[in-house]
């Protein structure tokens, strides 16, 4: 599947490591993806609530289903990740710009999900002119 169907296909996403901080990546990427019609559930076990929308601690917590695990965290925490990705039923796991994880992109892949890595989802949102 292509990085534009992928998007298409996406109505929920799970942000694992958002912050409530306006300056930070995670949040500017998450807001923009809010403005342009996707839910953002946050996942930060600190926070109750970030962009209007309620925070769970961790993905196995989110009590309905998302379409994406979009992931903000350091390269050796993805793999653990992944296994949360793949427990919760999540169709693609999208690891940042600068989240590099080879073992976690092939145990998604290896179970069904798409996968992405390296790549910022505001960046290639643009890019595409979805």
């Amino acid at each position: 599947m292509q990085i534009k169907e992928l998007l298409q296909e996406t109505k929920t996403i799970a942000v694992v490591g958002l912050s409530d901080k306006p300056d930070r990546p995670s949040y500017g990427v998450s807001k923009y993806m809010q403005a342009k019609g996707f839910r953002i559930v946050p996942v930060n076990p600190m926070c109750q609530e970030i962009l209007g929308e309620t925070c769970y601690p961790d993905l196995k917590s989110i009590p309905f289903p998302v379409d994406m695990v979009n992931v903000f965290r350091k390269s050796e925490d993805c793999l653990e990740i992944a296994h949360e990705a793949v427990k919760i039923g999540a169709r693609s796991l999208w690891l940042q710009l600068g989240v590099i994880n080879p073992e976690a992109l092939a145990y998604a892949k290896n179970h069904g999900l798409e996968a992405v890595m390296d790549l910022c989802l505001m960046v290639e949102h643009r890019r595409l002119g979805l």
